[in-house]
């Protein structure tokens, strides 16, 4: 009886570490200058979380299936720092091809994500998709 009770708190313990991390899903962007969007599929990657464009969209919201970043990284290597934040990783613009030292909240279905590189910072509000 003491094996099988050591057994299924063994079994209750380890069930967390499957689960899906609360920011995993599709996400979008702000509406870039020239108006279009991104659908970004964030989930995770090894320890770590991940982007990647999936979807992107011309302003009107018309599916620009031709994009040329479709499929490419756009974040990666962030870590969950607790109560909905995530910092540590890097995000690539795509409309200013840099790539920022970057952070995220979460907050319910929005996901503020901010990147900087020495002083200068850029933030859009994500929302998701599903």
């Amino acid at each position: 009886m003491k094996r099988f009770a050591l057994s299924i708190a063994a079994l209750v313990l380890s069930a967390g570490t499957g689960l899906a991390d609360p920011v995993e899903g599709i996400w979008k962007t702000q509406p870039g200058d020239s108006g279009g969007y991104l659908h970004v599929a964030v989930s995770k990657c090894g320890d770590a979380i991940c982007g990647v464009i999936r979807k992107a969209f011309e302003d009107g919201g018309a599916e620009s299936a031709d994009y040329e970043h479709l499929n490419k990284r756009m974040l990666w290597d962030m870590q969950a720092s607790g109560d909905g934040s995530y910092a540590g990783g890097k995000i690539w613009a795509p409309d200013r091809n840099k790539t920022y030292k970057s952070k995220m909240t979460l907050s319910g279905n929005t996901l503020k994500v901010s990147g900087c590189v020495a002083v200068i910072c850029r933030s859009q509000n994500w929302t998701r998709v599903k």
